[in-house]
């Protein structure tokens, strides 16, 4: 956690293409030494305990998200709506409130009138939020101000960083910082489900120390052992296929063939399909470059998938997906309970 604090305190400074650069230095040796668990962990297929499956018994879930981090992407904001909804689907665009953007009331008003959802994307994008309990429940403050006004139910933090147990402190219904698998991440750690996960809100425990760690350490035991929601706390949804920045531009792989194939695997055992996208980094107008990609990459992505699991798959916002889960476990401990 301390390299991380020095690298996100120098990162301003430094060129993006230099950052580029020893990224994927390092993104190759990983690739090799994970290739057992990424892009797919075996592991990760087990359904959770009490799994009831998805609405009209369909295969498996298919969720899409944006997150926009500038200026740039926010601009692209209505290409990318406008591109998914020609093809039928809707995603959560999940907005920085305090980032170099600003976020207008007209914008958010739009997106909901299309059946779009909105999430917070932290509150800055400088990989602080977690570097103190205190500094968190401050910004926590914030986060809940910007739930609140844009009437959003979930939240995503910057650069996918997580402490579960902090976010206890957000009025949120779900949480989706987290991964089945992804090593190449600042704070590699998953979830090691590619289905959802509630956490459960600790019981008779006190506010925790300043860098007290997320209590989830075998992630495999947790998801059969946890507390289902007949209790306060949240539903996690970790994002299940690579992020497109990962695969375009730090990897620099040149088909979206990876999402097909796991998006294969993950139909096979009945799980999310859930997909992180940044308009910042799409070329809508060519082929793309060092740092976006061509728009075709997403949308035969799209189209693969509408036209090759037509009526296999739930398409739902994350938000959705978050209520389905909770109700559905709810039901099922319910009955359990009446049965004894």
């Amino acid at each position: 956690m301390l390299r991380l604090k020095l690298y996100y305190h120098v990162k301003p400074f430094l060129p993006w293409s230099l950052r580029m650069a020893v990224r994927r230095y390092f993104a190759r040796r990983k690739r090799q030494l994970h290739q057992d668990i990424w892009p797919i962990d075996p592991s990760a297929s087990e359904a959770p305990s009490n799994w009831t499956g998805w609405p009209d018994d369909k295969d498996f879930a298919f969720i899409l998200s944006h997150d926009v981090e500038t200026q740039v992407g926010y601009d692209k904001v209505e290409q990318l709506v406008e591109l998914e909804e020609r093809l039928g689907f809707r995603s959560v665009i999940n907005f920085i409130p305090e980032g170099q953007y600003r976020v207008s009331k007209e914008r958010i008003q739009n997106l909901k009138s299309r059946d779009f959802e909105v999430g917070v994307h932290g509150l800055h994008h400088d990989g602080k939020l977690y570097n103190r309990r205190s500094t968190f429940e401050k910004r926590a403050e914030r986060i809940n101000h910007y739930l609140k006004q844009w009437d959003s139910n979930g939240f995503r933090s910057p650069l996918m960083h997580h402490k579960l147990d902090w976010l206890h402190s957000l009025d949120i219904t779900y949480d989706a910082s987290t991964f089945d698998t992804d090593p190449f991440e600042p704070q590699p750690d998953g979830l090691g489900t590619i289905f959802p996960k509630w956490i459960p809100k600790p019981e008779g425990r006190g506010q925790r120390t300043e860098d007290s760690p997320q209590p989830i350490r075998n992630p495999q035991s947790a998801i059969r052992n946890s507390t289902y929601p007949d209790e306060s706390g949240y539903v996690e949804l970790p994002y299940t296929l690579p992020q497109d920045s990962t695969l375009f531009l730090l990897l620099r792989e040149k088909t979206n063939e990876i999402w097909i194939q796991k998006t294969a695997w993950i139909a096979k055992h009945g799980g999310m399909a859930f997909i992180n996208v940044h308009p910042d980094y799409i070329d809508f107008d060519g082929n793309g470059n060092s740092s976006q990609y061509p728009a075709s990459h997403y949308a035969d992505f799209l189209k693969h998938v509408k036209e090759s699991y037509a009526d296999q798959y739930w398409h739902a916002t994350p938000n959705e997906v978050a209520e389905r889960f909770v109700r559905s476990q709810r039901t099922e401990v319910g009955e359990r309970k009446s049965e004894a």
